[in-house]
């Protein structure tokens, strides 16, 4: 939604929204003179905005629709277009490279345009986290060519038309909107077949039709990562693909899952003609995305890093990530949940992963676009938590419980990220 905001105001259209929180987020488009609101209610919306005939209202569908701008401005009869449909539209005459996946596809769409653009094709992107090269989820260029994050949620990558796809994982998610895995898997294919025959990359072992496929330590896949190694805190590991093999790439990008990353971007970026070399510079090159393993304090007796996981899945990575880069040393993790549904459907599982840590604070439910589920809260998950060191906290009390911490993670895709800076000066 902030990239579709800020694309606006490049092509000189007046933007205004509304937000639940003031982030980081929300505040750069204020800098951009974008007129945001934190207060549900009509007085929030200016007058000049109640003009039908030259107000666009673009929204998300985790906005709930009890909202009261939302069911004032659909009452009104506004045209109103979810923001997959605006996405779907501004990019459908341009050459969309479009990546897609329950994880991995804001790194890989990101390392993707990043490549493109260190090797003199000036593509836009429209992704779905910071980059800290661009330092913006969105970028502008001249040549019509888009790099877009392709989100499943709600089926919303259905409305673009991308020239060439690459699937990452499908992993079961958003199950208050399909229902089922097999739903969530039919819909990446529905997304799949939109693509032209050989232009669709999967992860190997997807349960769907692709013509290239991509995998660590693989001798089957098109494009592998091999012999991967760990040199002073920096992955390497050569890259076969179709045509022979690049040796000795390396990725500062901390954990095992950003080489299967990077290798899928080279992928993408070797089907748009770039030189193999250029590939392997940029990626090398690359300094990731905000609040995807982001390290904020990294001393000899403190490490504080901040991720995005709120899978099951992304924090076993996350984990096991922080475990291969600091053995030995005691890990604690705070947790914000995402959805009511989310923590019921994946309970076990997300009981499961956190149980790796070796220190665990919870913090509340964040809802989202949803209502509360009896039954389902933080107490619900931490009970089935095997370790001993488990807690229920709060965004207000957290601070006052880090005081004895050596390697800390934040994890979650609600507001805990508001919680960086702070515990950032605290442990600084």
């Amino acid at each position: 939604m902030s990239a579709l905001a800020k694309y606006f105001k490049t092509k000189n259209f007046e933007v205004a929204g509304y937000d639940k929180v003031r982030t980081d987020l929300c505040q750069s488009l204020e800098e951009l003179s974008c007129i945001v609101s934190y207060v549900d209610s009509l007085d929030s919306l200016p007058k000049e905005y109640h003009d039908i005939e030259s107000t666009l209202v673009v929204f998300t569908p985790a906005v709930p629709k009890t909202n009261v701008l939302f069911s004032f401005l659909k009452k009104e009869g506004f045209k109103m277009l979810k923001r997959a449909e605006v996405l779907g539209a501004i990019t459908r005459t341009s050459n969309c490279l479009a990546i897609a996946g329950t994880h991995g596809k804001t790194t890989i769409s990101t390392l993707l345009a990043y490549v493109l653009s260190e090797n003199d094709i000036d593509c836009s992107a429209f992704l779905g986290g910071i980059s800290t090269d661009f330092q913006s989820n969105l970028r502008i260029g001249k040549e019509d060519i888009v790099v877009v994050e392709a989100d499943e949620f709600d089926r919303s990558f259905l409305q673009l038309s991308p020239n060439f796809a690459l699937v990452s994982s499908m992993d079961a998610d958003h199950l208050d909107i399909y229902g089922s895995a097999e739903n969530l898997e039919e819909s990446f294919q529905l997304f799949a077949d939109k693509v032209a025959d050989g232009n669709v990359i999967a992860k190997e072992g997807l349960n769907m039709n692709a013509e290239y496929t991509y995998a660590l330590n693989s001798k089957t896949a098109d494009f592998s990562a091999r012999n991967i190694r760990v040199e002073r805190g920096t992955y390497h590991f050569n890259i076969h693909y179709p045509k022979g093999v690049s040796r000795n790439v390396s990725t500062g990008m901390p954990g095992i899952h950003n080489v299967e990353n990077a290798l899928a971007a080279f992928a993408m970026a070797y089907f748009e003609g770039v030189d193999v070399k250029g590939i392997a510079d940029a990626i090398a090159s690359f300094s990731g995305v905000k609040r995807r393993f982001e390290y904020h304090v990294k001393s000899l007796t403190k490490v504080y890093i901040d991720d995005y996981a709120h899978h099951p899945k992304e924090i076993d990575v996350a984990i096991r990530s922080a475990r291969d880069l600091y053995p030995n040393r005691k890990l604690t993790v705070v947790f914000q949940p995402h959805l009511f549904s989310r923590t019921r459907d994946f309970a076990d599982d997300f009981a499961k992963s956190l149980s790796a840590a070796d220190e665990l604070y919870l913090l509340d439910i964040y809802a989202a676009r949803e209502k509360p589920i009896k039954g389902v809260d933080s107490a619900f998950l931490l009970e089935k938590v095997s370790i001993e060191k488990k807690y229920l906290s709060s965004k207000e009390t957290i601070l006052g419980q880090l005081a004895d911490v050596e390697i800390l993670m934040t994890l979650g895709a609600g507001d805990i990220d508001t919680l960086v800076e702070p515990i950032k000066n605290l442990l600084s």
